[in-house]
């Protein structure tokens, strides 16, 4: 197996590398305190082409093949500093611009992606309610034929991207049975469409998070997204982008808490010698290397999987529960080895801590996830 980066890959990660340090994330400490949403970075994210990296040149984007695509959001994720940012631009690849680029008809793909691409539109992905998370069967939002028309009614809530979003995928009820369910393509100024509440949240504060209601929200039959009835067959291929490609930027984030670490490790002395002398200390250091080297091979072997067209529900599962899980251990360990400084809200340390604990939630608790790889090696239920 050949691991090196082609000269075309290795110019793309420093460029992106450049434009992340030197053009956003600069004023991630007040979008934290204020829970804002940076409107310039996201401007400057979408004059730089990130928005459309994954989306076809014909629709505007880069079209950048999987792997490609991996290593430019990891490169983002390390030089950008605004992990709410990042996350917002994650949920508009991953969770909405994804299903138009697996399900969308012609039509539709040329309505949306040019606008998803240029960052005119801003995408969310509304599945969770207020009483089913991970349990998508059991939604209860309903979608009835009306005509021509669809009228949707139900509440989703915990929508990342919510409260500033022009487009949402939604999943609604079309049929008695548990898996009736179907997938619809809604701007936001659909009538009977609401955002009903912004919702306050640890981390990850510069993405905004929202409840949305829909009340006989009035929805074309040209935005049902694949036909009637395939919302979950539609969610099934979808999650495992989500869940695997979201990845790249926490690995960035891991690798960049990671080197902060080490050159505190070697300016800190006590009692005469620098930090990292002490085992407790590089030891630690050493164990978030492994775990990042380890998360970063599983992460190029699922865009690898993606880029030959086969499934990587199992990798993508468990790529989402070691990554999550290491960068939150990551995370803490950077407070342990900065003591007091890694604490206070005087520097990010206590940040990037608070931000990756909503990596072990979103896309999938990873108790989820355990439940998902044990199903798919086979464990009896």
């Amino acid at each position: 197996m050949d691991f090196a980066l082609t000269g075309e890959q290795v110019a793309l990660r420093a460029k992106v590398l450049s434009f992340a340090r030197e053009r956003i994330g600069g004023k991630a400490a007040e979008h934290d305190r204020d829970e804002t949403f940076d409107v310039d970075g996201w401007q400057a994210c979408a004059e730089f082409g990130v928005l459309g990296w994954p989306i076809p040149q014909e629709y505007g984007g880069a079209g950048y093949d999987p792997l490609t695509t991996v290593i430019a959001c990891e490169a983002l994720g390390y030089g950008c500093r605004d992990n709410g940012l990042v996350f917002a631009v994650e949920n508009h690849l991953w969770a909405c611009a994804i299903y138009l680029l697996l399900h969308g008809n012609a039509e539709q793909k040329a309505t949306f992606l040019p606008r998803l691409a240029d960052g005119t539109m801003i995408g969310a992905h509304a599945l969770t309610e207020p009483e089913t998370g991970s349990d998508v069967l059991s939604l209860r939002t309903t979608a009835r034929r009306r005509g021509e028309d669809y009228l949707i009614t139900g509440t989703k809530c915990f929508i990342s991207n919510g409260p500033c979003a022009d487009l949402y995928v939604v999943f609604a009820r079309t049929g008695e049975s548990q898996r009736g369910l179907s997938a619809f393509l809604v701007p936001r100024d659909s009538p009977g469409l609401e955002v009903r509440r912004t919702i306050s949240k640890a981390g990850l504060r510069g993405t905004l998070m929202g409840e949305v209601t829909f009340d006989e929200c009035l929805v074309p039959q040209a935005n049902l997204l694949g036909a009637e009835g395939e919302g979950y067959h539609l969610f099934t291929s979808a999650i495992e982008w989500e869940r695997g490609f979201m990845a790249a930027s926490q690995i960035g984030r891991a690798q960049r808490i990671l080197d902060d670490c080490v050159t505190w490790a070697g300016e800190r002395t006590q009692f005469g010698r620098p930090i990292g002398s002490y085992q407790a200390v590089s030891h630690r250091l050493a164990d978030m290397r492994v775990h990042i080297e380890l998360a970063r091979l599983l992460l190029h072997k699922v865009a690898w999987l993606k880029q030959q067209g086969r499934m990587a529900l199992l990798e993508s599962a468990m790529l989402k529960l070691f990554t999550s899980e290491s960068l939150l251990e990551i995370a803490l360990d950077a407070v342990r080895v900065h003591g007091a400084r890694g604490y206070v809200s005087d520097l990010p340390i206590e940040r990037e801590l608070r931000d990756a604990l909503g990596c072990a939630i979103f896309g999938g608790t990873s108790d989820i996830q355990r439940n998902v790889i044990a199903q798919l090696i086979g464990v009896p239920s």
